[in-house]
């Protein structure tokens, strides 16, 4: 008997594993630092919002997202004709290879780039390809010594998940410079927001003044709207029309909608969540390295923990930290295995999760 088969390429997709929430049938409270999630959560005017629009449901979503669209044009003085939003920015990540690529083609990225990449280009039958990194940062010169007559697509994650590390704003530019005409750089700036270093662009002067880039943004990380899934795309009106083309007729519901554009009006929950961060990230830094942790800096609301003794270390402290339902991200699906990827919590999360590691290390 024979059964359906899938196109050629799929079943070499690793899935994606996101970070952990428990277990279910443990009712003890959890701390979940798994998932660079904000600490503070979404604005409260942004859960009224989805209240509200909860209530017409009944209804079909505005297909266009024009509403949302015009908020984020007014408040990063872009075009609102030039934006497209989808369910999350992965769907917009996922969307790009699908448009401008085939079986043949090549997509590059960073070695530490986001997961999503590779799943991406392999569901749309393309070949990923990974430039090395140094120090776990991006590697320009790599990442155009890399580039070959197959190259259609190159993501940069800037900041970059997992290693929290960033890219310059003149490296950028020196990147998409050395790029052919026809390849289309994807800016990633999921974490933009929380980036407050003078060299950092989240790359948007790029987009206006060249054919051949695009930004993603996303409402999951500081408007902390993740379980609605919605995020952006800017870019040049040829690409967007393509995109529009493929993209799902409702790809985007109304709660989530109407939730994103009142995060939007709301700056100052954003400006909260930024301090709260600023204030934890280099106090956690240097909590972490005290206890002779190899922490590697960050600009965002997460921390690349790698430990002193390898992977069996890292495992063991994760597992260390899930009985005490702390949970972390592992990082063996990114080729780091001895790393932990941690992200910044509530006070009363960090202090917990402060005095675990530090029992941890002091018995290992």
């Amino acid at each position: 008997m024979t059964a359906p088969t899938p196109r050629e390429g799929i079943l070499d997709i690793k899935p994606y594993v996101p970070g952990k929430s428990g277990d279910d049938d443990d009712t003890r409270p959890v701390i979940k630092l798994s998932s660079n999630e904000s600490a503070l959560g979404p604005s409260r005017h942004a859960i009224e919002a989805a209240k509200a629009a909860a209530e017409t449901m009944v209804r079909y979503p505005d297909g266009s997202s024009t509403e949302l669209r015009e908020a984020i044009g007014k408040r990063w003085d872009l075009d609102p004709d030039r934006i497209i939003c989808g369910c999350g920015s992965d769907e917009l990540l996922e969307s790009l290879p699908q448009v401008y690529t085939t079986v043949g083609d090549e997509v590059l990225y960073s070695q530490y780039g986001f997961a999503v990449y590779p799943i991406a280009t392999r569901a749309a039958g393309a070949t990923p390809v990974t430039a090395p990194e140094g120090d776990y940062r991006t590697d320009v010169d790599a990442m155009l010594a890399a580039v070959t007559e197959r190259t259609k697509l190159v993501f940069l994650a800037n900041a970059n998940n997992p290693t929290g590390s960033y890219t310059p704003a003149d490296e950028v530019r020196r990147l998409r410079d050395g790029l052919p005409g026809h390849v289309l750089l994807v800016i990633d700036s999921a974490y933009a927001e929380f980036v407050s270093r003078d060299d950092y662009s989240d790359g948007a002067e790029l987009v206006h003044d060249s054919d051949n880039t695009v930004m993603t943004r996303t409402f999951s990380k500081i408007y902390s709207l993740a379980g609605l899934r919605i995020g952006w795309l800017y870019g040049p009106a040829n690409v967007i029309d393509a995109m529009n083309r493929v993209r799902a007729p409702f790809n985007v519901n109304s709660i989530a909608l109407a939730a994103a554009t009142a995060a939007i009006a709301d700056e100052d929950h954003v400006v909260r969540a930024r301090e709260h961060n600023d204030g934890w990230l280099p106090r956690l830094t240097q909590s972490l390295r005290g206890m002779g942790l190899i922490v590697h800096d960050s600009v965002v609301n997460f921390l690349l923990v790698r430990f002193p003794g390898g992977a069996d270390q890292a495992q063991a402290a994760e597992r260390y930290l899930a009985e005490r339902r702390i949970f972390v991200r592992n990082l063996n699906a990114y080729g780091i295995p001895d790393g932990l990827r941690i992200n910044i919590g509530l006070d009363h999360e960090m202090a917990a999760l402060t005095d675990a590691l530090g029992a941890f290390m002091e018995q290992s």
